[in-house]
């Protein structure tokens, strides 16, 4: 079949299936002696499953890696392990969308607690100064900072003594 007809097949536009082509994904293209590409039927399985597989969150190379030459040689054992992978790894995607969520709400709701006393550029500065409150606690110093922090504040000192 040639690239349109595959095209009204699976959805895609022309350029989008010479694009898989060029990347590597889309191999089993024939050329006629007129430069024109002919493409099998299993071609419409093959841009199905990478549409699917990218849909999913597999980036290309992932799909370039999983899909076998023949379609009738999967690896099945390489499959399990990168399904089970890609779902790990939208499960850890899932667990820091619902702390930045956590994170977003609160800060609605610090700013939403704006005493009636006060105007917004206080407010303002009230909720920034708690963030940067709560975002200084978080790091611990190591044991070398220690040292190169009090030969900063000795440096500093000495800079800021007048001469006797």
């Amino acid at each position: 079949m040639n690239i349109g007809e595959l095209a009204k097949r699976t959805g895609l536009t022309n350029s989008r299936i010479r694009f898989y082509e060029s990347a590597g994904l889309l191999k089993t293209v024939d050329r006629q002696p007129n430069g024109y590409r002919t493409y099998p039927p299993e071609a419409v399985l093959v841009l199905d499953l990478i549409t699917t597989a990218q849909k999913a969150g597999f980036s290309l190379d992932e799909i370039r890696a999983l899909l076998p030459p023949d379609l009738a040689n999967w690896q099945h054992d390489a499959l399990i392990g990168a399904l089970r992978r890609k779902v790990k790894d939208i499960e850890a995607l899932q667990t820091r969308l619902m702390q930045n969520k956590a994170q977003l709400v609160a800060l609605i709701d610090d700013i939403e607690a704006k005493p009636g006393d006060i105007d917004c550029a206080t407010n303002a500065r009230r909720v920034l100064s708690r963030m940067l409150g709560k975002q200084t606690e978080k790091p611990t110093m190591a044991a070398g900072d220690v040292k190169l922090r009090s030969n900063l504040v000795a440096r500093s000192a000495s800079r800021t003594q007048k001469p006797s």
